[in-house]
């Protein structure tokens, strides 16, 4: 019997073939790479699952997961993906949505009158809802067709997007202009809920990025920061391949702080401070 060490002699038992048989699991439903340093992590995100089962050890609950997988997989995916998120994170991309790209945009599509942004790896949805007040800040007519397609694998993550109710403290720091114009308060002054204003451009839908994507595009602007960390070079390379087969020529992407496309994409010139427009 596979030995159990000292740092996973909790709760639950969790053995190295344990841990071996969620990483290989998660690579195959997600992509996701769970590397050594990620067992504290996955023991805490899968006790959960353990717990909510009242099973006795994460052997258990593997055995129960194999047995139910498609009523389980879902609860087994949301538990491992990180869900990190704020509103305006990153301000340098909002700032270039601001003051740069949007004004181009609303000048060079005057005709058409249409504006397609994806948020992939949207979480809660702060980052989608930021984009929304990015775009009712720089103003646009009414009369525009604008739409921001928020995407992520965690279902649940999703639903919290759709209610756009969010503790208080995840608006502190922002500007009052932005916290009077587009939230309002609960009564209590425990949460804040978006307005409608921002929350009629955002479309919610669960996707896998490695799975079949049902979008036509194209997108004037891809976000997904923040994403590709948890990927292997060979995804990555495909992920922006497909990124780029939904952006035109002159289109914009931006990816996380700690992320780069050296090495992974020619498709993309970089503009600095993780914005790239995409050249083929």
């Amino acid at each position: 019997m596979a030995s159990v060490s000292a740092s996973e002699e909790r709760e639950f038992p969790m053995t190295e073939a344990d841990f071996r048989q969620i990483s290989a699991l998660a690579g195959e439903l997600t992509g996701i790479v769970l590397a050594d340093h990620k067992r504290t992590m996955v023991y805490s995100r899968i006790a959960r699952r353990v717990r909510a089962h009242g099973l006795r050890s994460v052997r258990e609950y593997l055995d129960y997961l194999e047995k139910n997988m498609a009523q389980e997989a879902t609860d087994f995916i949301n538990s491992l993906t990180t869900n990190l998120t704020s509103f305006f994170r990153e301000p340098h991309h909002f700032r270039f949505l601001r003051e740069q790209l949007l004004p181009q945009l609303r000048q060079s599509h005057h005709a058409g009158k249409r504006l397609r942004i994806w948020s992939a790896g949207s979480s809660t949805g702060q980052e989608a809802y930021s984009i929304a007040a990015t775009i009712r800040q720089v103003g646009f007519p009414p009369d525009w067709d604008i739409k921001i397609l928020a995407t992520d694998l965690d279902s649940g993550v999703l639903e919290t997007g759709r209610r756009g109710i969010y503790p208080m403290a995840s608006i502190e720091g922002l500007d009052d202009s932005i916290r009077k114009r587009f939230f309002m308060y609960s009564r209590d002054g425990r949460e804040v809920h978006v307005k409608d204003e921002l929350r009629q451009l955002v479309h919610f839908k669960r996707l896998n990025l490695l799975e079949p994507w049902p979008l036509k595009g194209p997108f004037d602007v891809i976000f997904c920061r923040n994403v590709v960390i948890y990927f292997n070079k060979e995804t990555q390379r495909l992920l922006f391949d497909r990124f780029a087969d939904l952006l035109p020529a002159g289109s914009h992407l931006m990816i996380g702080h700690s992320e780069n496309l050296s090495g992974i994409s020619n498709r993309f010139a970089s503009l600095g401070q993780t914005i790239y427009r995409k050249v083929q």
